[in-house]
This record gives structure tokens, sequence and C-alpha cells, in this order.
């Protein structure tokens, strides 16, 4: 298993097509959230992903400043659920708090979370900054890591 971290331009078609198939099966399926995943956002997105034999089992993205929010973001957040429980999700989390302090120089993300995994966010450092609101019909908080 090999995490990678790639640039739209840089993913494989391959690659996106596990990406998007990966999402919709999460966010779209299992959650039953109806919403428009290929928003553009992608193409100016970096893609964090962890590749087994070809299939994405956890990922998510990275939201430049200005795309989202004023600060950098991340999104898309998930976990296949075959994988799930195995510490994969701090894994991850941890990795991408770790690139986008030493390789874009941005020590302030901010997210927008399902409310059931506030508690696993802040135990990696991140706080609430709003009330609970309804994005897709699911409840959802803004979090902030700040360094």
């Amino acid at each position: 298993m090999n995490w990678k971290i790639k640039k739209f331009k840089e993913l494989s078609g391959e690659e996106m097509y596990e990406i998007l198939k990966r999402r919709n099966e999460i966010f779209v399926v299992e959650q039953k959230c109806i919403y428009q995943d290929c928003d553009n956002k992608d193409k100016s997105a970096y893609h964090l992903f962890l590749d087994k034999n070809g299939k994405i089992i956890a990922y998510l993205r990275i939201l430049e400043k200005g795309v989202s929010y004023n600060e950098i973001s991340i999104g898309r957040v998930l976990v296949d659920k075959d994988y799930r429980g195995k510490g994969l999700a701090r894994q991850m989390l941890l990795k991408v708090i770790d690139f986008i302090k030493n390789n874009l120089d941005e020590t302030i993300i901010r997210i927008s979370a399902q409310e059931y995994l506030t508690r696993f966010y802040k135990s990696l450092g991140f706080e609430e900054v709003s009330d609970v609101y309804l994005e897709d019909n699911i409840p959802h908080i803004e979090m902030l890591y700040k360094e």
C-alpha cells in the first residue's frame, strides 16, 4: 500500500476514475446523499490517497486558499468501509497536516466536518468554529486547525 499525493494533472485516468468511484460509493450511495460531486474544485486540488493494488482505500482532497474558504481546506475525506477502524483516517490526516505545513507553508486549515466526526477532528487539533448546520441534509460543523 502506498500513500500518494498528486495534483489533478498528475493523476492517471485510472486514478481519477477510482477516486470518483470511491467518493460516489461512500457519499452518494452509502450516505444516501445526492449532491454534485464533480464541482470543478478537483482541477486545482491536491489529492492524497492510499492505493492498494489499484483500489483507493483512503482519500481526501486539499483545496487552496480562496477555493472554498479564505484558508486552505480539506474535504471529501473517506476510508473504504472494509478498512475503517484500522487508524487509516488518523494516519491520513496527520500526513495532510504535515504536507500543508511543510510543503504549502500554511498553518491554518478549515474543514466542514460531518458532526459525528467532531471528536475525531478535535483529537487532531481542530476546534469548532461554527454552530451545526445542514449540508446536503447531513449535520456539519466548521472546524479550524491552527498551528
